[in-house]
């Protein structure tokens, strides 16, 4: 039997996100083989997926929010996680984000999963204080014994970025699992036909560019909205440049919720619109078209990986590229159809149990090699 425990790093500071959602379905997956014997380290967390399972794989206390010195709970979490595993020693410690730090005994093989390299591409775009990432990102890449990359973009950025060997790596796809439960009586009501932005709006998710291109599209724009889900509710400087662009409140919205409510937008978007200038992967563009919602993506990064034949492509820095795209897709009623069968057939590469399956080959043989 295999002793398997993923650390606090992805459940401490996130109720919930892509990260703690691709934790959970591993060790919960892997919970379920008798091969395995799995534990999440929670520590003091705030996640609502571990939640679940508190009782059976799950080690750790829920906490109601994140306290403002966010830099003492991962402090308290490193100790309390450390010294359970000086307790109980696994066979194998997932690490599950990144940080300075070994906090697994030496005895113990490591398995380090590196999701993009955003900070390094995109560093000039984040606040200073995230430059620490990279720091830490690369001390955990030297230390692992294995690294999971999540696409093959992501690999090839990384071997790039540093220099890391080929044999150390895995590339090991994410799935996807969103659900709707069509019974709800609190979905929103938009009101009107609309394409669908999800997530964040930081600056190289390149939101400001669908904007600009969403407010030049004036065959568009006049009858169908561009609906804006989850993160925070818009900025003064978005509402300043949506009104410096000639556009109001009914054209650009925003709608927040759980994932009941994103499957709903899904499905009833005329088209999902995925504008960054780079991602590690991309699941929401797999939801989609689990939805069957045309995709409409940015040529950036890893999506033309996950998403293949499945969407319609632009340049994402390109306002011209993005507006053709629109056109193509909302003023065609057959290329939607189009699109949204070969979503059908595009989905069927990507699962979490296929996910899953492919990580505990990993485990199993690195400790064959050990």
């Amino acid at each position: 039997m295999i002793n398997l425990a993923y650390d606090h790093q992805a459940f401490c500071l996130s109720p919930y996100g892509g990260i703690t959602r691709y934790v959970y379905e591993l060790a919960s997956r892997s919970a379920s083989l008798d091969s395995f014997d799995v534990k999440i380290l929670a520590g003091l967390y705030t996640n609502n997926y571990v939640k679940r399972d508190q009782k059976s794989i799950v080690r750790g206390l829920q906490i109601p929010t994140v306290p403002k010195t966010a830099q003492v709970l991962r402090l308290i979490n490193s100790g309390l996680v450390g010294a359970y595993l000086q307790y109980k020693t696994p066979n194998i410690v997932h690490e599950t984000y990144y940080s300075q730090r070994r906090i697994a005994p030496k005895s113990c093989q490591t398995v380090l999963t590196v999701y993009d390299m955003i900070h390094e591409k995109f560093g000039h775009m984040m606040p200073r204080r995230e430059q620490r990432i990279v720091d830490a990102k690369r001390s955990a890449i030297e230390r692992a014994d294995h690294i999971i990359c999540i696409s093959e973009q992501t690999k090839r950025d990384l071997i790039e970025t540093f220099d890391v060997i080929p044999e150390k790596l895995s590339v090991v796809h994410l799935g996807f699992s969103l659900t709707q439960n069509k019974n709800s009586d609190s979905l929103p009501i938009v009101g009107q036909p609309y394409i669908l932005y999800v997530g964040s709006r930081r600056s190289y998710k390149n939101f400001s560019g669908l904007v600009h291109a969403y407010a030049a599209s004036k065959e568009i724009n006049q009858d169908i909205a561009l609906v804006c889900f989850g993160s925070q509710a818009f900025s003064d400087s978005e509402r300043e440049l949506f009104q410096e662009l000639g556009l109001n409140q009914n054209q650009v919205i925003h709608l927040s919720g759980d994932d009941n409510v994103l499957g709903h937008l899904y499905a009833n978007a005329e088209a999902f619109i995925y504008p960054s200038l780079y991602e590690g992967f991309g699941i929401p563009p797999l939801e989609a078209m689990s939805f069957d919602c045309p995709v409409i993506c940015s040529n950036g990064g890893s999506i033309p990986e996950i998403v293949g034949d499945a969407g319609v492509y632009f340049d994402p820095n390109s306002l011209s590229s993005i507006v053709n795209s629109l056109k193509m897709v909302l003023l065609s009623p057959l290329k939607q159809a189009n699109l949204v069968e070969l979503g059908k057939q595009r989905l069927t590469r990507f699962s979490w149990e296929k996910c899953a399956i492919e990580t505990q080959n990993i485990y199993q043989g690195l400790l064959a090699k050990n």
